[in-house]
C-alpha cells in the first residue's frame, strides 16, 4: 500500500527505480481492484519490467475472513483466496500470501474457528496442488481472536500441511515480543518463503522503515546469520509520515531501506 494512489504500471516504474528485484502484488490495489482485475493489464506490466520477475501476490483480505462465523463471508473469502493463486498461476508469480483468518467474536478462537479454517486450508491445497504455486501463510498480529499468531500454533498448522510455506510478518512477532520473534525463527525458518519486513513504531505498530531501526535490523541479521534466502517484502506505510510523500521521497526511502537490507544479506 505504499503506492496505494498509483496506477499499477506507475508502481512497477517506481519499484524498479527504487532498485528492488521484485515486488508482491497486492490484489486490492485500488487501480486493479476497482476496475475489474484487469490481468491483461498486469500482464503487460510483469512484461514490461523483467528485472521485477517473477512478482509475488497478496491475495485480498480487506471485509473478508475465511473463518467468519458467517457462512457466505467464509465462503467468498476462501474464493478469493483461491482465485489469487489461480491468477498467480495465470501471470507466474511465483508464491502467494493469504491471511488466516481470525474469529469474528472479540474472543479466544474456538473449535468451529478451526473446524472453519481447516476447510479453508483444504481448499488452498487443492489450489496449490492443481495450479503448482507456492502458497505462503502469514502470521497475524497478536490480537485475542487471532488466529497464528505465535510461533508455537503456526508450527503446528505448517507440519499439518507439508505442501505449505509460510510468510514470516516480523513486524506482527516483534509486537508480540523479542522472545516470541526468536521462537518463530528457531522453529519455522525451514519453511518461511517470504518475510514481510518492517520496524516497530513508538506507536508499537508495525510497517515503519527498518534503516535505522536497531531492533528491526537485529532480527534481519538474526534470519541471515540463519540462512534465510527466500523473499523479502518491505511493508511501509505512507501514512506514518506527517505529510504527503511524493513518489520521489517514496524513491529515496525505498532506496534507503534496500540499501539495508543489502548491508545486512550481503
Amino acid at each position: 500500500m505504499f503506492f496505494h494512489e498509483y496506477p499499477c504500471d506507475q508502481i512497477f516504474d517506481y519499484i524498479a527505480e527504487s532498485g528492488f528485484d521484485s515486488l508482491e502484488f497486492w490484489v486490492e490495489t485500488p487501480h486493479f481492484w476497482v476496475r475489474g482485475c484487469p490481468e491483461e493489464e498486469l500482464s503487460d506490466c510483469i512484461a514490461g519490467h523483467p528485472e521485477l520477475s517473477p512478482i509475488t501476490v497478496h491475495a485480498p483480505s480487506l471485509d473478508l475472513n475465511p473463518c467468519s462465523i458467517n457462512p457466505r463471508v467464509a465462503a467468498i473469502s476462501v474464493e478469493y483466496a483461491i482465485e489469487a493463486i489461480r491468477m498467480a498461476e495465470r501471470i507466474g508469480a511465483a508464491l502467494v500470501t493469504v491471511h488466516p483468518g481470525r474469529r469474528t467474536a472479540k474472543r479466544e478462537p474456538s473449535a468451529p474457528d478451526y473446524t472453519r479454517f481447516e476447510a479453508y486450508v483444504a481448499g488452498l491445497r487443492e489450489a496449490a496442488e492443481e495450479t503448482g504455486v507456492k502458497v505462503a501463510i502469514e502470521n497475524m498480529e497478536p490480537r485475542i481472536n487471532t488466529l497464528l499468531a505465535t510461533a508455537e500454533d503456526t508450527s503446528e498448522v505448517l507440519e499439518r500441511e507439508p505442501w505449505l510455506w509460510l510468510t514470516f510478518d516480523m513486524g506482527h512477532a516483534m509486537m508480540n515480543s523479542p522472545a516470541e520473534v526468536g521462537r518463530f525463527i528457531d522453529l519455522c525458518i525451514e519453511r518461511m518463503a517470504n518475510i514481510h519486513v518492517s520496524a516497530l513504531g513508538g506507536n508499537g505498530r508495525p510497517h515503519h522503515p527498518i534503516h535505522d531501526d536497531p531492533a528491526a535490523l537485529r532480527v534481519l541479521s538474526d534470519l541471515a546469520e540463519r540462512g534465510y534466502g527466500g523473499w523479502l517484502t518491505l511493508e511501509v506505510d505512507d501514512m506514518i509520515f506527517p505529510g504527503a510523500l511524493s513518489a520521489e521521497e517514496k524513491v529515496v526511502l525505498l532506496s534507503r531501506e534496500l540499501a539495508a537490507l543489502r548491508e545486512v544479506f550481503s
